[in-house]
């Protein structure tokens, strides 16, 4: 048997359903050094918990979406060799949450949250565990809380790397022998032992973490499309798949709104050097992208990202002329809520900086906090309605023309912000929502087509 591991993650449309789950199946008993298989919700249960975590409901639509989630599970159940063993376990899970979506202060603690958002994990593993066995492979269900040790900031909980590679060492490791170990995404346990979750599109960081913690050869992200993408397919159907890409590269796109990547995802990977692999559950056959630290050609653009739902502040004081201290009291207090600043630019008296603002996400509870403080310290004028555009690519601030050759494909739009030069791998800027799409469709023609 090969010594080499690979860890596959398998995201919600993967395993949506059973024949989904059969697919997902197979590409892992096709490769003997998968020995760790980490599964998002089946598509739509999470989106089920997130409404009964956030949104005021009567008893009645509790109900009904409850019953919304259960239809999904049942279907998979129906189809199981042995649902005989799964049905009680699933019962249970099932059991578990209909008391936390009816507990009367799910909307007000993030502890009881975090539990309910961790349901659809932990039973897609159940019944992915079932649909492995159907296959022949020896398969253990494992509870990823045990091993996926964080602090206790629910809802966006940070690893404890140290403790989770001594965790994974003691209790993951000796089972791989002799079993393909099922385990959930985006669900870990803080020191206390309550369930916390890593944030939306955690399950990729959970499985780099794992790869990270065992010193894996390679961790493979599995999902609904056939590797990275020039750009959002959706966008422009002239958007292609690219063969490679470096961990800089990835790293900037994830961060800047590629949908296939978690921007965590590159960290572990970078740390221990971990290849990357992204591709297609639903046609494995075709390949995908490899994402490592050296790529065959570097080129000076590989892509455009889009990231929407974006916020611009401006922070303003006629004092600013000849205060010193005045940035760093705003970057005191943006770093005291945890924000992530994308882009900044200054002038004499002002500062602007866009930050992630999805609706119903920490970003936006932290926002509003962070803009009451900062209003004890200035002016702040908060504008909404844009989308951050990124140009990813290599030596952008060195290579001739790279830049002239972007700005003129976007000549006919109002640019809000540019940001360019801090990095060699982005050119990004802000942009009004409703002109998004057409600039994204514009720069590819000019950079790809």
């Amino acid at each position: 048997m090969s010594k080499a591991l690979t860890i596959a993650k398998f995201g919600g449309t993967s395993v949506a359903n059973y024949a989904a789950m059969q697919n997902c199946a197979r590409i892992v008993a096709n490769n003997s050094d998968t020995r760790i298989v980490v599964v998002s919700a089946s598509a739509g249960v999470t989106n089920f918990l997130v409404s009964l975590a956030h949104t005021p409901m009567t008893q009645d639509q509790i109900t009904e979406t409850c019953n919304s989630i259960e239809a999904i599970e049942m279907a998979i159940l129906e189809e199981l060799q042995d649902r005989e063993s799964v049905a009680p376990k699933l019962n249970d899970l099932l059991e578990e949450l209909r008391e936390l979506a009816f507990h009367e202060e799910i909307l007000h603690r993030n502890d009881l949250k975090d539990q309910l958002l961790s349901m659809g994990e932990r039973m897609s593993s159940l019944m992915f565990s079932a649909v492995l066995a159907e296959q022949d492979v020896a398969s253990l269900n494992f509870d990823v809380r045990n091993v996926l040790r964080t602090d206790s900031e629910f809802g966006a909980a940070a690893p404890e790397l140290e403790t989770i590679a001594a965790l994974a060492k003691q209790l993951l490791q000796p089972e791989l022998k002799d079993s393909v170990v099922v385990t959930q995404g985006f669900v870990g346990c803080d020191a206390e032992g309550r369930t916390t979750t890593l944030g939306r599109g955690g399950s990729d960081f959970t499985a780099a973490l794992l790869a990270e913690a065992l010193d894996a050869d390679v961790c493979e992200i599995w999902t609904d499309v056939i590797g990275v993408y020039t750009t959002d397919p959706r966008i422009t159907p002239a958007a292609r798949p690219l063969p490679e890409l470096s961990f800089e590269e990835a790293a900037e796109m994830a961060t800047f709104g590629a949908k296939v990547l978690h921007p965590a995802t590159m960290e572990p990977a970078l740390r221990k050097d971990i290849k990357v692999f992204v591709g297609s559950s639903k046609e494995p056959e075709k390949g995908g992208t490899w994402i490592m630290r050296d790529c065959a050609e570097e080129p000076p653009y590989r892509a455009i990202t889009r990231r929407k739902e974006q916020v611009m502040v401006t922070v303003k004081t006629p004092k600013m002329m000849y205060a010193q201290g005045f940035l760093q009291q705003v970057f005191a207090i943006i770093a005291k809520h945890k924000l992530s600043v994308d882009l900044v630019t200054t002038s004499e008296i002002s500062v602007s900086f866009t930050l992630d603002n999805p609706a119903n996400s920490v970003a936006q509870r932290l926002n509003k906090e962070t803009l009451a403080e900062l209003q004890t310290l200035c002016d702040v004028v908060v504008e909404d309605g844009y989308d951050l555009v990124t140009v990813v690519g290599n030596n952008m601030q060195t290579a001739k023309g790279v830049s002239s050759k972007i700005f003129a494909a976007v000549a006919e739009y109002n640019l809000r912000m540019i940001c360019f030069g801090a990095n060699p791998h982005n050119l990004s800027f802000l942009v009004n929502e409703s002109d998004s799409s057409e600039i994204v469709q514009e720069l590819h023609k000019a950079l790809f087509e």
